[in-house]
């Protein structure tokens, strides 16, 4: 009896899954496998709202196995010791791996092919619509500027999906571990999983993405990021329907999916990219915790900025706009260091990437790819332009929730509130302050 091992890791699904389907395919039984890595916890990633989201993931994964006859085995401890471990008690011939970009993720393939040898086989290609790697310049191992990457990668060619498997039969007697109870810190976190994934993809539609996503009152993105982090969904398969779509909207979404690949083959040639900036600029940030903390807080007296961190601490979750706006109120209006709102993004976003968020981080800070290193964005225009009615900061900052229309984006002006903090930032040094930010990278 031929058995092969499906370590899955950040690519949590049925559909389209090309370790599964290797798996599947190249053996007669198979044992799914996650391991709950301890040494994750170190990192500082293993924070409760992702660990609530994974075990959702993890829950949902069993059952959709179990559908097919089989199981998840959830096992504790360092992979390649435990992957060895089953490899022995299974007799099993082949593990198979999605290959991954960051540091923690080529110590892990590393460790395993050291234990395994040839019988590891790794998969490129699964947590992104196009492996890393797969389109360079001439001379080069990546990609330093999205524009002529996305022309190389819309015209690059893609793996074939997978279908779901038929079965899944896995060896007996293979113990496995209870997973854990998380307590999420955000109360309104997403449900994880599969089954909701494909939900969410199913009730949303992408024909008005490019006019809504970036309408803070619209909520018109797809909300789908959490679920490509944790490959409940399949990057290729939603690249693949997108194209076929057609249409602006469908245009728009595929770019984010590009920017996405881009963010990935970046850090898979560049792992330290992460917390260093990709092109230095002699940045000296001078922090003030009163600021930062004001900022962690959602209480910097800017309600746009407010609103967003409101947001993120009661979703775990963020529309890109609201992104860029809070990134850069911290980066470059109070021109505070940009890995202190990056460690606040990763300790909350259930998404939390490491490849989108540092180097989305470093873009706004002028440190990473971004070939306008001073950009600025003023956040009272910016409010203007994707709030015009106030709509969203009433929305997230309930002392505000009295003052009518675009008012409420101006609150100083109408003498304050009680209830709400004054500006960090006088209103009326904030163009000097951004003009400031400009200069810095002339």
């Amino acid at each position: 009896m031929t058995v092969s091992i499906a370590l899955f890791t950040q690519d949590l699904r049925l559909h389209d899954n090309p370790v599964l389907h290797a798996a599947v395919t190249g053996a007669e039984q198979v044992v799914p496998l996650f391991v709950l890595d301890r040494e994750l916890a170190a990192t500082g990633f293993a924070v409760p709202n992702r660990m609530a989201f994974l075990v959702d993931c993890l829950v949902d994964l069993d059952a959709g196995l179990r559908r097919l006859g089989g199981r998840l085995v959830v096992r504790q401890g360092r992979p390649a010791e435990e992957v060895a471990q089953l490899v022995a008690a299974t007799g099993a011939q082949s593990v198979h791996l999605a290959a991954g970009v960051s540091a923690f993720a080529a110590r892990r393939e590393r460790e395993l092919r050291q234990l395994l040898g040839g019988r590891l086989r790794v998969h490129r290609a699964s947590l992104t619509a196009l492996a890393p790697g797969e389109v360079t310049p001439a001379g080069k191992d990546h990609y330093a500027v999205f524009t002529p990457y996305l022309r190389a990668w819309e015209q690059a060619a893609r793996r074939p999906q997978h279908p779901v498997p038929r079965a899944v039969r896995v060896p007996a007697a293979v113990p496995g571990v209870p997973l854990p109870a998380v307590r999420p810190d955000s109360p309104r976190l997403p449900r994880g999983g599969e089954s909701e994934a494909r939900r969410r993809w199913r009730a949303w539609s992408v024909d008005r993405y490019q006019e809504l996503s970036d309408d803070l009152t619209a909520d018109g993105t797809s909300r789908l990021s959490p679920y490509l982090h944790f490959g409940c969904l399949s990057a290729g398969e939603l690249f693949r329907h997108t194209v076929r779509h057609g249409g602006p909207g469908a245009d728009a979404f595929v770019r984010q999916l590009a920017w996405r690949d881009f963010h990935h083959q970046l850090l898979a040639a560049r792992p330290a990219a992460a917390w260093r900036n990709y092109r230095d600029r002699g940045d000296r940030w001078p922090y003030r915790a009163g600021e930062v903390e004001a900022w962690r807080q959602g209480r910097t007296g800017y309600p746009i900025v407010d609103a967003g961190l409101r947001q993120l601490a009661a979703e775990g979750w963020l529309p890109g706009r609201a992104r860029l706006i809070t990134a850069s109120f911290l980066a470059k209006t109070l021109y505070q260091d940009w890995h202190l709102g990056a460690r606040h993004f990763l300790d909350l976003l259930v998404d939390g990437d490491l490849a989108n968020n540092q180097l989305n981080w470093q873009w706004v800070a002028g440190t990473g790819t971004d070939t306008r290193p001073n950009r600025v964005l003023n956040p009272l225009l910016q409010a203007d332009r994707h709030d015009p009615e106030g709509s969203y900061v009433r929305r997230w900052v309930p002392e505000l929730a009295g003052v009518p229309g675009r008012a409420v984006h101006r609150p100083w002006l109408l003498g304050g509130c009680p209830d709400y903090p004054a500006p960090v930032i006088d209103p009326g040094e904030l163009a000097t302050r951004l003009r400031l930010a400009r200069d810095l990278r002339r």
